[in-house]
């Protein structure tokens, strides 16, 4: 008995056209009619897809971005609150360091009573010296914490307020991108269905021609029906009398010589 030969599967290409898979379109359990009217229905209903998108607009980027700029004023207003939690923190050692030197003030200042020489009284004066600029130095310091807390409080309220500005416009946004949604999903659902559909009918190697084409169309075109009697659907130029025979009989796959898109017979429609 004969062994059955196992076909060799080829990696997709992800830079793979139509043109690459042309010959061997044909080797599926669909017949070459058959597989052009499914990507063909495919495209029809990406296509409607792409114009529900499109009611959209920029708001479905619009309100990501909004709900970037909010994190970020967020983790802002966070960071600043750290600030003035850490000048507080501040000013408090100060205060405590100002006591410490009032303490040692005061304990110099009992010790000079009992002095016995010039010596001892130099150095005892010389010490509540000392003291007296390491006070004035926490007095600098719980000062000039104080201002920086005014400076940072008044940075908060600002970020609050843009905060605020922008979670109304986000509520805004959503609202408008939720009722464009709702008056569309049952459609959208519908179409996405019938997409999964075709796609599970196509193969692996042509599915992925058929994105890299969409993708880098504008009009996100991959399969296109002759316009006009004459012309691509794709890129309106002129198609060859010998090869508008070839799209109508639907035997094989014809490309379009000028932008690489799949040709398909005007009857699909």
């Amino acid at each position: 008995m004969a062994k059955k030969t196992k076909k060799i599967e080829t990696p997709i290409d992800q830079r793979e056209t139509f043109v690459s898979i042309q010959k061997n379109f044909a080797d599926s359990d669909l017949t070459v009619a058959e597989k052009l009217k499914t990507l063909y229905a495919l495209q029809q209903a990406d296509t409607e897809i792409d114009k529900i998108l499109q009611l959209r607009g920029e708001l479905p980027i619009e309100v990501e971005n909004l709900e970037n700029e909010i994190a970020e004023l967020k983790a802002k207003a966070a960071r600043v609150s750290e600030q003035i939690e850490e000048y507080n923190k501040m000013i408090a050692e100060n205060k405590l360091n100002i006591a410490e030197c009032d303490a040692q003030i005061e304990k110099y200042k009992s010790q000079l009573d009992n002095i016995s020489n010039s010596r001892e009284y130099d150095s005892l004066n010389k010490e509540i010296e000392n003291q007296g600029l390491l006070r004035q130095i926490a007095e600098k310091h719980i000062g000039e914490a104080k201002e920086r807390i005014f400076e940072k409080k008044n940075d908060l309220e600002v970020i609050k307020e843009k905060i605020a500005v922008r979670t109304d416009d986000l509520a805004a946004k959503k609202e408008e991108l939720a009722t464009i949604v709702e008056s569309t999903a049952k459609e959208e659902e519908l179409l996405r269905a019938k997409r999964e559909e075709c796609a599970a009918k196509i193969d692996a190697r042509t599915m992925s021609a058929y994105e890299r084409i969409r993708q880098s169309c504008k009009n996100h075109l991959a399969v296109v029906s002759v316009f006009n009697g004459d012309s691509c659907g794709g890129c309106f130029n002129t198609i060859a009398p010998q090869r508008l025979i070839d799209i109508a009989s639907n035997r094989k796959m014809i490309i379009c010589e000028h932008c690489g898109r799949i040709l398909v017979n005007p009857d699909f429609e």
